[in-house]
């Protein structure tokens, strides 16, 4: 089946006109409601019948799957069995009575989410994840509350009313969890009613609920963005020029914590440190490490190297680049580094011509590389995904 969220990821969710404006006028910002008025957008990303076959077939354990009812309390307690695997039976009998079935973190259950994550993965660099709710008509999954990060949502399947509120905390910290009667719901600001194949944009911190329209079952999957923030790149920046400057690694004040603590000379002390600290922190070592640490922590998408792990690679095969893989090319000493989902490789510097030609995005053959054993060199950042046949 053709995955056209591969092509296009943000296109293919808001729609390819909608991308400009959704960057400079939306993100972060504001709810936005795609009507697509295609049922069948979404095809091939998840359906009701594969979430059954996930549901009785699969031995799901204590975290991939949860029950919601905002009209009671439900406890992982009243479906997992002893052994901590989901009781299929409860879950079913649970979902008669009203309960949504939440699939966590579906994106490593089926393939199509994985890939349909790693393209967006692409446009936001941020982590992203996916959880699927399934409720029954009629129902209710949760009652009006925020969510630490932005979300898209896409309705599969049924229809779903939704209801949007003011922010009761602005671009909240991933930290800063909605907890029920600290943060009121404030003046409604939208409703409207996703179909199959539409789409919403949620900003982190944006108070919302959604109730099943209609007399059949609504499948929604929600798109979850774990992005970095300038925070987390301030902090690495201080961490890093801590390394280089001797001031910001003294000791604190003996007696700091005493509540008698005379802190004024404390306070002069560290505005002269912010002063020493603009001067030493720079963007390039924070960013390298953050970059690092995100493509580092993304699976290799190498989907057909145990089928075609015995083929020799020929000289004279074409390969490219793998669509939406992130990388970059570090030295170590004589050697540089190929940092990649999946893995570091590491190759003597006299490849750094054949690797940056192998992964500019165009086509090439082994044989176009040169160098001793170019097969054998392509053969291993194929392995790791990297590249693929053409």
């Amino acid at each position: 089946m053709k995955e056209p969220w591969l092509d296009d990821p943000l296109g293919c969710l808001l729609g390819a006109e909608r991308v400009r404006d959704f960057w400079g006028r939306v993100y972060e910002r504001e709810a936005l409601v795609v009507a697509h008025s295609q049922p069948e957008r979404f095809a091939g990303l998840m359906s009701i019948a594969q979430v059954d076959r996930i549901v009785t077939n699969t031995d799901l354990r204590e975290g991939q799957l949860d029950l919601a009812d905002a009209s009671r309390r439900l406890t992982r307690s009243n479906y997992l069995d002893s052994a901590g695997y989901v009781d299929r039976g409860a879950v079913a009998d649970y979902y008669r009575g009203g309960a949504t079935i939440i699939l966590q973190q579906a994106h490593q259950i089926e393939p199509s989410l994985g890939r349909f994550c790693r393209g967006l993965e692409h446009v936001f660099t941020a982590h992203v994840q996916t959880n699927l709710y399934l409720t029954p008509p009629n129902a209710q999954g949760f009652k009006t509350h925020y969510d630490n990060h932005d979300v898209f949502v896409l309705q599969m399947e049924g229809e779903k009313s939704w209801r949007l509120y003011e922010k009761p905390v602005d671009t909240p910290f991933r930290g800063e969890k909605f907890h029920s009667g600290a943060h009121e719901a404030g003046k409604l600001t939208h409703e409207f009613l996703l179909k199959a194949g539409d789409c919403v944009y949620v900003p982190r911190g944006l108070m919302h609920d959604a109730q099943t329209s209609g007399a059949l079952p609504s499948l929604h999957i929600t798109v979850g963005l774990m992005t970095r923030t300038w925070a987390d790149l301030m902090l690495e920046a201080v961490s890093e020029a801590a390394l280089r400057t001797p001031e910001l690694r003294r000791s604190l004040p003996p007696g700091f914590a005493h509540m008698n603590f005379d802190r004024a000379d404390a306070r002069a002390h560290l505005k002269q440190l912010v002063e020493i600290m603009t001067r030493a922190i720079e963007l390039d070592p924070a960013l390298d490490l953050m970059a690092d640490t995100f493509i580092r922590s993304r699976a290799a998408d190498n989907r057909g190297a145990v089928l075609e792990g015995v083929r020799p690679v020929q000289a004279d095969e074409s390969f490219r680049l793998q669509t939406h893989t992130p990388y970059r090319i570090a030295e170590d000493g004589e050697h540089i580094v190929l940092i990649a989902p999946g893995g570091e490789l590491k190759f003597p510097g006299a490849r750094r011509a054949a690797l940056t030609r192998a992964l500019n995005g165009e086509a090439f053959t082994p044989a176009e590389l040169g160098g001793d054993n170019p097969c054998d060199f392509v053969a291993k950042i194929l392995a790791y995904g990297a590249v693929v046949r053409v």
